[in-house]
């Protein structure tokens, strides 16, 4: 298991009663949680949940409503951080006019002292990306390779990504989730991606923030709230209630035919008429999102703490 013990230098991303408000309503409300440095964490959650919003408070671009959010213990809105951010809106915006090469000039100008040309021009590289063409002109996976290539050159400490690979078909997506990955982990960059596409997550992030209902319903290292959690299959008796799970949290079952299929939160090993496996990232995510309300789980290292004055 991983050590959880938390240490305060090392955090990545604190938010404490953290809310953001609409005309239409509360698009985040009451978000407390915590990212250490150096994860790579994916935000999920159905459309809507705020994943988007939270990003963008995070980088900066909106002010909260309530309670606060820093990162490395600073505000967003500090001068000081924002060199050490890199943040990629779900539109990924570019000058449609200017070329690839014009493009990563401007980046250059725009991060002095910062900027490593040579990223840049390895990411565009590895696709193929002419650098003498019109952004407006690139396909739809090269114009994401040009906003990724300037989010790495910057070199920030933390990357902010919404919905990067959306819209990607299947093998560009495994192109360009494998070249994030080298970027992160060769510079140990601190890695928040939102994505609704589950199943490309397995094996991708080590640390998890499900939003729901514009709150934090789970938290912590993927690998501690897998181990938390069984997918117990069998056949379903007779009664309202199976009294071999009463000892567990049932976050959902279903039932098909005789058979019974639940996730639960274990506490100890589940007996009885049934096989009891640990479920896979996407059947506990599946499982959250379609039960909700099934109480919030978080790890030590992503408990929030007391709130402060903001």
């Amino acid at each position: 298991m991983t050590d959880l013990t938390y240490q305060p230098d090392r955090t990545a991303v604190e938010a404490v009663g953290l809310g953001c408000k609409r005309w239409r309503g509360w698009a985040l409300r009451d978000c407390s949680f915590r990212i250490p440095t150096g994860r790579v964490c994916a935000l999920v959650g159905p459309n809507g949940a705020g994943k988007s919003t939270l990003l963008a408070l995070a980088a900066g671009l909106r002010r909260p409503s309530e309670g606060w959010i820093e990162l490395f213990g600073h505000r967003p809105d500090d001068p000081e951080l924002r060199p050490r951010v890199g943040y990629l809106a779900q539109d990924k915006p570019l000058y449609p006019n200017l070329t690839v090469r014009e493009t990563l000039r401007v980046g250059r100008e725009l991060n002095p002292g910062r900027w490593d040309q040579a990223t840049a021009e390895r990411v565009l590289g590895e696709g193929k990306v002419p650098l003498g063409r019109r952004v407006g002109a690139l396909s739809g996976g090269q114009r994401t390779r040009v906003a990724l290539a300037l989010v790495f050159a910057k070199r920030p400490e933390i990357l902010l990504l919404d919905e990067p690979m959306s819209d990607l078909d299947p093998l560009v997506q495994h192109e360009m989730t494998a070249a994030l990955m080298t970027e992160a982990a060769e510079h140990a960059t601190t890695v928040v991606m939102s994505s609704h596409v589950l199943a490309s997550l397995d094996g991708i992030c080590d640390y998890l923030l499900l939003i729901s209902g514009g709150r934090v319903r789970l938290a912590g290292e993927v690998e501690d709230l897998l181990a938390t959690h069984s997918l117990v299959v069998g056949r379903k008796d007779g009664s309202a209630h199976q009294p071999e799970l009463a000892p567990h949290t049932v976050i959902e079952s279903r039932t098909t035919g005789r058979q019974l299929t639940a996730l639960v939160r274990s506490e100890g090993p589940v007996t009885g008429p049934y096989e009891a496996v640990e479920p896979s990232l996407e059947e506990l995510l599946l499982g959250y999102l379609r039960s909700t309300d099934a109480p919030s789980l978080f790890t030590p290292s992503a408990e929030p703490r007391t709130r402060r004055a903001a």
